[in-house]
C-alpha cells in the first residue's frame, strides 16, 4: 500500500509541475525560455487550454496533499 501511494505521489508531482509550467503567465514565462515568443504562443493557445490546465493543477494539488497526509498517517 505504501509503495502504491509513493508511486501515485511521484506521478502527481510530475503532472503538477508540468501543468504549472505550461500555463501562460502575465509576463514572459517558460515559453520564452524555449525560444518562442510569448505573444505568439498565447495567441495560438485558446482560453480552453488554460482552463483545462487550471483544473488539472487544482486536482493534482489536492491529490498531492491527500496522498502526502495518507503517507504520514501510514507511518
Amino acid at each position: 500500500m505504501r509503495t502504491f501511494l509513493m508511486v501515485i505521489q511521484l506521478i502527481t508531482s510530475i503532472v503538477l509541475i508540468a501543468s504549472v509550467l505550461l500555463q501562460s503567465g502575465k509576463g514572459s514565462g517558460m515559453s520564452e525560455a524555449f525560444g518562442g515568443n510569448s505573444n505568439q504562443m498565447a495567441a495560438s493557445r485558446g482560453r480552453g487550454t488554460d482552463a483545462i490546465l487550471a483544473k488539472v493543477t487544482s486536482v493534482c494539488a489536492t491529490l498531492f496533499i491527500v496522498v502526502a497526509i495518507a503517507l504520514v498517517a501510514i507511518q
